[in-house]
């Protein structure tokens, strides 16, 4: 096919990390992006261009673009951690090449040249050639959730506790936690927001949903914990509601942080359980999962993808937003329960 010399992409406006931190809502795209014309990148050595179909917006994009995350903003870059799409060039590297012509979920973190445009560059060792049974949907969504479910359900089993704690637990990523742990017997603990999401998670293999804006939230939560003992607690928001519940587990409790969706003060209300309790408190970034498991990655793709494939696992979707439109939508699609929103070129 014929490459264009220019596209289409939603640009970054600010560079490197943002000296004034605010919450993880996108109020709105204008401070952080702006549409605009670039000029198609070509493709490194060892990395491939990307004619993008489909490319998802994550926690972490926002986190991104706002200059809040653990990686550098390149001014005028294109943003969007994660697409999939046909490649349509290759680099001199064999395994670069080899991929012309596939289609791919992909993941854009190491070429700083995002996913949010009408190509994109990665690295061929993160793109993963998809089945044909793996729709858009889920392959755009393919890497970030399904490798994070897949490798934090892993410390949960290593742990040997059939009960674990979740916050956000009506996200995408903790619905497919919820599935695995179903499958195998383990009994999700999860807080929600809305009285609304307590059954939709309860149908799906939740054992507890609670939700935190309830007046007995606390009550149910000490008592929850005291029944349950769950040792694990996968957290992404932070604030005074992990601190709630950290406080309220066992001895030996390890709260594992991937997110900080509450811009509110994280408070270690009882620091000698951390002495006494012997409780941890540590981070998972996939990122440094992916490097530090890398015998774990193939087989947790080929997992990830024979799921969506055979239909225990499906992305839910709110909005599928045309990026002409992004920059006046995306915020209020941001906004709505229970499903991701996707940018389509």
């Amino acid at each position: 096919m014929t490459i264009p010399s220019e596209m289409k992409a939603l640009l970054l406006v600010g560079d490197g990390y943002t000296k004034t931190p605010s919450g993880s809502a996108l109020e709105a795209m204008e401070p952080y992006l702006e549409q605009g014309r670039i000029a198609v990148p070509a493709p490194g050595p060892s990395q491939v261009l990307i004619k993008v179909n489909l490319a998802s917006i994550n926690p972490s994009d926002v986190a991104f673009i706002k200059g809040q995350y653990g990686q550098p903003r390149v001014k005028g870059r294109p943003a969007g951690f994660e697409g999939v799409g046909t490649i349509v060039a290759g680099g001199d590297e064999p395994y670069a090449k080899s991929l012309v012509g596939k289609r791919v979920a992909f993941a854009t973190g190491l070429s700083n040249w995002g996913s949010w445009a009408e190509y994109a560059v990665a690295e061929a060792a993160a793109c993963i050639p998809l089945l044909d049974t793996v729709r858009d949907e889920d392959g755009a969504a393919m890497i970030v959730n399904p490798l994070t479910a897949i490798a934090m359900f892993d410390i949960v089993k290593q742990e040997g506790e059939k009960a674990f704690v979740m916050t956000a637990g009506a996200s995408q990523l903790c619905k497919l936690i919820i599935g695995l742990a179903k499958e195998e017997g383990f009994r999700p603990i999860v807080t929600v927001r809305r009285d609304e999401q307590v059954a939709l998670l309860k149908d799906i293999g939740a054992a507890h949903v609670l939700n935190e804006k309830a007046p007995d939230f606390e009550a149910t939560l000490r008592e929850v914990m005291k029944a349950e003992q769950p040792r694990i607690f996968l957290d992404a928001v932070t604030g005074p509601l992990a601190s709630a519940i950290f406080n309220a587990m066992p001895k030996r409790a390890r709260w594992i942080i991937y997110g900080r969706l509450d811009p509110d003060a994280t408070v270690i209300r009882e620091p000698g359980q951390l002495i006494f309790q012997h409780k941890h408190i540590e981070g998972f970034w996939l990122s440094e999962w992916m490097r530090q498991f890398k015998e774990r990655r193939g087989p947790a793709i080929l997992e990830a993808q024979k799921r969506f494939s055979d239909g225990r696992w499906s992305t839910d979707v709110t909005a599928v937003v045309p990026l002409a439109e992004a920059i006046a939508r995306v915020p209020a699609e941001l906004t709505k329960p229970n499903g991701k929103v996707f940018i389509r070129p």
